[in-house]
């Protein structure tokens, strides 16, 4: 597949999908063909279906981006492969292991464009953070902390995805949690779930602590609680030379013998249009940042782990 225009089918418009969309409208490498959502109707001028076969089965759809509640992720993801389209779907890659297994699977054996939007994968300060580590600035990495907090879960922007509330696909760990475990997966290689404690409340979990590890040993610490103080994000990794921290989603702390002090990265900061622009690349067969489905069935192996 190498056209110079994309068509793009776009499948669930609920709070990524409806940004997403709206983002491709405006793209140059992009067509929006057509958009199906049951319940949410697509912006005027895009032409909208209950269905999501329809946009699977469509002639002038090249890409789907999947962005509907994570159990139907391998089921459309799977038929979007196998009618000839390439995928791009939002994280997790699915709730149940099988399924995630089986969209990797089928992506290796048709050779489909597979992509997951992870936001860090072409975050600036993520990579940042990898070209400090290939050019020896951090020294000896001794350890990774992620630690998250929210003072309510989900957050407002959310509320209408009954889903992310529920224990079943969603919860802060597999919506947010994952971002971290996949850029820890990316920088120092495939992680191994030492322990992991869990604490659901009436629906997702309300308290999450783990310890994981990556390569040579290095210690992988996780802690997320809902409960009262400000919203946090935060991805820490300790060096013998230098340490890294990433808070807000983007913003870069370098940590030295002087303490902590923000450092700006080069180039765009990444955000949903780069992600898109680096889908059209692969597309057209061309190396890119995004991560794969592998990544994250190993990231989803790592977050479902928690919940066993």
């Amino acid at each position: 597949m190498n056209r110079q225009v994309i068509g793009l089918g776009v499948i669930g418009l609920g709070a990524m999908g409806s940004e997403m969309l709206g983002i491709a409208v405006d793209h140059p490498e992009y067509k929006v063909v057509l958009a199906a959502d049951p319940a949410r109707p697509a912006p005027a001028g895009i032409a909208h279906t209950r269905d999501a076969q329809r946009v699977i089965d469509h002639p002038d759809i090249d890409a789907v981006y999947i962005a509907s509640p994570p159990s139907t992720h391998a089921g459309y993801a799977v038929q979007a492969m196998k009618a000839g389209k390439a995928v791009f779907c939002e994280k997790p890659l699915a709730v149940d292991l099988d399924e995630g297994a089986e969209m990797v699977s089928v992506a290796a054996e048709l050779e489909a464009v597979n992509a997951l939007n992870f936001v860090l994968s072409d975050r600036a300060a993520s990579v940042e953070v990898g070209r400090a580590l290939r050019a020896g600035e951090v020294g000896t990495v001794l350890g990774v902390d992620v630690r998250l907090l929210f003072p309510e879960w989900p957050r407002a922007f959310q509320r209408e995805a009954a889903w992310v509330a529920g224990r079943e696909q969603g919860g802060f760990l597999r919506e947010v949690a994952s971002h971290y475990l996949f850029l820890t997966d990316r920088l120092l290689g495939p992680l191994t779930r030492s322990h992991t404690r869990i604490d659901y409340g009436p629906a997702a979990e309300t308290t999450a602590s783990g310890l994981l590890a990556a390569a040579d040993g290095v210690p992988v610490r996780v802690s997320g609680q809902v409960a009262a103080g400000p919203e946090t994000y935060e991805w820490t990794l300790y060096g013998s030379k230098a340490s890294y921290r990433i808070t807000e989603w983007g913003r870069l702390l370098k940590g030295d013998g002087a303490g902590w002090r923000e450092v700006t990265p080069d180039g765009p900061r990444g955000d949903e249009r780069t992600r898109l622009t680096e889908f059209a690349r692969a597309v057209r067969g061309e190396p890119t940042t995004l991560a794969d489905f592998s990544a994250g069935l190993r990231v989803q192996r790592l977050i479902e782990g928690f919940h066993r």
